[in-house]
């Protein structure tokens, strides 16, 4: 067993480990791609830095591309994304050109790379057309789709299935995020690494250096977001939580924290929004992070009383699964994954408006009892259930299983 392996056995276990070598043994020097459109920010991001090297330390030739674009591109895959997320989108046909272009021009950048790849993993909408112009493939294409894109607006999915209908499967987070299309679907939930910097344990003295630096002081309760500035994320409707909280907590602290994501070129606005609306409160803090503050992130849930998430949509939510990790109780808007890992009342509350998280907010502070219950229930779900050697099962399976076709029987090893 490799020094990586090993690492991810004292966290997971020794059966996890061992699943995942059975599962890669017929699938040594395969070679694995996977696709997206940044390789910093976001969640899609985070989890291929450590799933393709994991990868690659079980043998298999695994690889990870990132497609470029100009601003026209990301403003019209932000419209997709918002699309397939319920809202009225009409895109220019200029930028769907615009689209289609930028993905051929991809495709000519990568095409001995994807054209001699044994599996190649499409993810999101940005690189879905790529598909399209790699005629001369040889191996299975699967779109992964990391959006709730259970109600999308009609024209935006229209477009965007033209393409994605030709893949030879497709992955959703959860089964009420997927589309009808002609070909097989998996469900395959999201993960967080353990081992990054996000997730580890953290010293003392660096939890109080972090402590220092952001002028945090024990005797204040603290709420935590982490997210990227986006509307969907409800940042808005997050501060208005922590000031009705506050009329009967005044030593209640409030800290939202994100970054840029390179594909997301509406976060600078909603980062103003966020900034006018904490305005003239000196007890929130509003943090707009490098790509590379991840342990910065992780100080800051772990010093956190609650972490919130009050997404109004939401593909997964990996932020719930990074603060429930850390013995967090998280209130999450119900919405999307959220409410796949908040089970209410065991691992966390579910909300619908801030009024509904500031009442959260102030009965687990009042409570430490319930806080501290739930705390440990939180981690020992995500231990049992989302952590990257189960993502990781879940995609050698898949591998495994469209390599034996319809077979009722696998035997392996």
């Amino acid at each position: 067993m490799t020094s990586l392996l090993d690492a991810y056995a004292q966290v997971a276990g020794g059966d996890s480990i061992r699943h995942l070598q059975q599962l890669s043994e017929p699938l040594q020097g395969m070679k694995v791609v996977h696709v997206n459109s940044t390789r910093l920010g976001g969640g899609v991001a985070e989890i291929l830095t450590k799933l393709v090297p994991l990868t690659r330390e079980l043998g298999i030739d695994a690889h990870w591309e990132v497609i470029t674009g100009d601003e026209d591109f990301f403003h019209c895959t932000k419209s997709m994304h918002n699309a397939l997320q319920g809202m009225a989108a009409d895109i220019p046909a200029r930028l769907l050109d615009k689209y289609v272009e930028i993905n051929a021009r991809n495709a000519e950048e990568l095409r001995s790379t994807l054209e001699e790849a044994d599996f190649v993993f499409i993810h999101d909408p940005q690189p879905a057309a790529l598909l399209h112009f790699c005629p001369d493939r040889k191996g299975t294409w699967v779109w992964r789709c990391h959006i709730d894109a259970s109600r999308p607006y009609l024209p935006v999915w229209k477009f965007l299935r033209q393409y994605i209908r030709h893949y030879d499967a497709s992955i959703f987070s959860l089964a009420k995020f997927s589309q009808s299309l002609p070909h097989a679907q998996y469900i395959i939930p999201p993960s967080i690494d353990p081992l990054s910097d996000k997730n580890i344990d953290l010293s003392r003295e660096e939890l109080q250096k972090i402590s220092k630096n952001y002028q945090l002081e024990e005797k204040h309760p603290l709420l935590v977001q982490v997210s990227r500035f986006d509307r969907f994320k409800d940042p808005i409707g997050v501060i208005r939580a922590y000031q009705m909280a506050k009329r009967f907590m005044p030593s209640l602290y409030l800290i939202l924290a994100g970054g840029e994501a390179t594909d997301d070129p509406e976060g600078a606005e909603v980062l103003g929004e966020v900034r006018e609306a904490a305005a003239g409160d000196d007890s929130i803090q509003i943090l707009l992070l490098p790509p590379d503050a991840h342990r910065i992130v992780n100080g800051l849930q772990r010093m956190a009383d609650i972490v919130i998430q009050k997404s109004t949509r939401e593909g997964f939510g990996l932020t719930v699964t990074e603060g429930m990790w850390k013995g967090k109780p998280v209130i999450g808007g119900n919405a999307g994954g959220i409410a796949q890992q908040v089970i209410d009342h065991q691992t966390g509350y579910l909300v619908n408006s801030p009024e509904g998280a500031a009442l959260r907010i102030r009965y687990l502070l009042h409570n430490p009892g319930k806080l501290e219950e739930i705390s440990i229930k939180a981690k020992d779900f995500v231990r049992e259930n989302f952590l990257l050697t189960r993502q990781l099962r879940e995609h050698l399976t898949l591998i495994v299983g469209m390599l034996h076709g319809a077979r009722d029987r696998i035997v392996l090893g």
